[in-house]
């Protein structure tokens, strides 16, 4: 993008646009110099979202924001699958990819961090394969992104959840196995009520659960909210190497597990 600000710049120095042209190349700086919504909201402390021996990724207890960006009320969020010795590295160069069920994570139930009334439920995706491969992967990455960018949350999430908690903080969980989702809009949850069951759906590439706390229902207008889950109990003695990515970073959030750090939650 910066880049792109430089060039627009450029151009304008030589040479003198037609409105239409001007109009163009300004809308893209100023969306550009637009900033994300931010929160100073204090941690909330919830319930984990999933039961069993699972590990963290792309998580703030490594970095904020934990998936790069503030968009989408994810500056929080944390991405959690099931560690698996087996499970296979990105490499190769096959077009052929694995089926989303056998990967362990797939198909385990989610649960309602807190109690509150379900506000989006929406679980018609298909579940996808894997994207294992370095084919996969860069398809992922480019035409797939490209069009889930275009037609927004809906297809970023896939199959998603979110529970307006009363207290002015919304929890959303992503990527959810179709069918699987066993609440409607207006339903009242309570913490720890199965709600799901993770999947491979949205932008995703194998199956894991994605979790975010945010201050408002509409990602697009969200700001992200930090989260604790005080009845996780970290094991000290054991590393997820596929997912560690080193010490935690100065914005790491306190008292949350980094990344590859695997966790038992009851």
């Amino acid at each position: 993008m910066r880049l792109f600000v430089l060039a627009v710049v450029a151009n304008l120095a030589l040479d003198i646009p037609r409105p239409w042209d001007l109009a163009l190349m300004v809308v893209p700086v100023l969306l550009f110099l637009v900033r994300p919504p931010r929160s100073e909201h204090a941690p909330v402390d919830l319930a984990p979202p999933v039961r069993g021996r699972w590990v963290a990724l792309n998580s703030p207890g490594t970095s904020v924001p934990s998936h790069g960006v503030n968009a989408y009320g994810q500056a929080y969020a944390v991405d959690l699958l099931q560690p698996s010795p087996s499970a296979p590295t990105r490499t190769g160069w096959s077009p052929r990819t694995r089926r989303p069920e056998s990967y362990p994570s797939f198909g385990a139930p989610v649960h309602a961090m807190a109690a509150g009334t379900v506000v989006e439920a929406a679980d018609r995706q298909r579940d996808h394969r894997g994207r294992d491969t370095w084919p996969a992967l860069v398809w992922m990455m480019t035409a797939e992104a490209l069009v889930r960018e275009v037609v927004g949350a809906p297809l970023i999430l896939g199959n998603h959840v979110v529970v307006e908690h009363g207290d002015g903080t919304f929890a959303a969980y992503a990527h959810l196995r179709r069918g699987s989702v066993t609440v409607s809009v207006g339903d009242r949850v309570v913490a720890g009520q199965p709600i799901a069951a993770v999947g491979n759906t949205g932008n995703t590439s194998e199956p894991h659960l994605h979790v975010q706390v945010m201050d408002r229902r509409r990602l697009t207008a969200a700001a992200g909210i930090p989260m604790r889950w005080p009845e996780l109990v970290v094991d000290p003695d054991v590393l997820d190497e596929r997912w560690a990515t080193g010490s935690p970073k100065p914005t790491a959030l306190a008292d949350f597990p980094a990344n590859g750090q695997v966790f038992d939650a009851a």
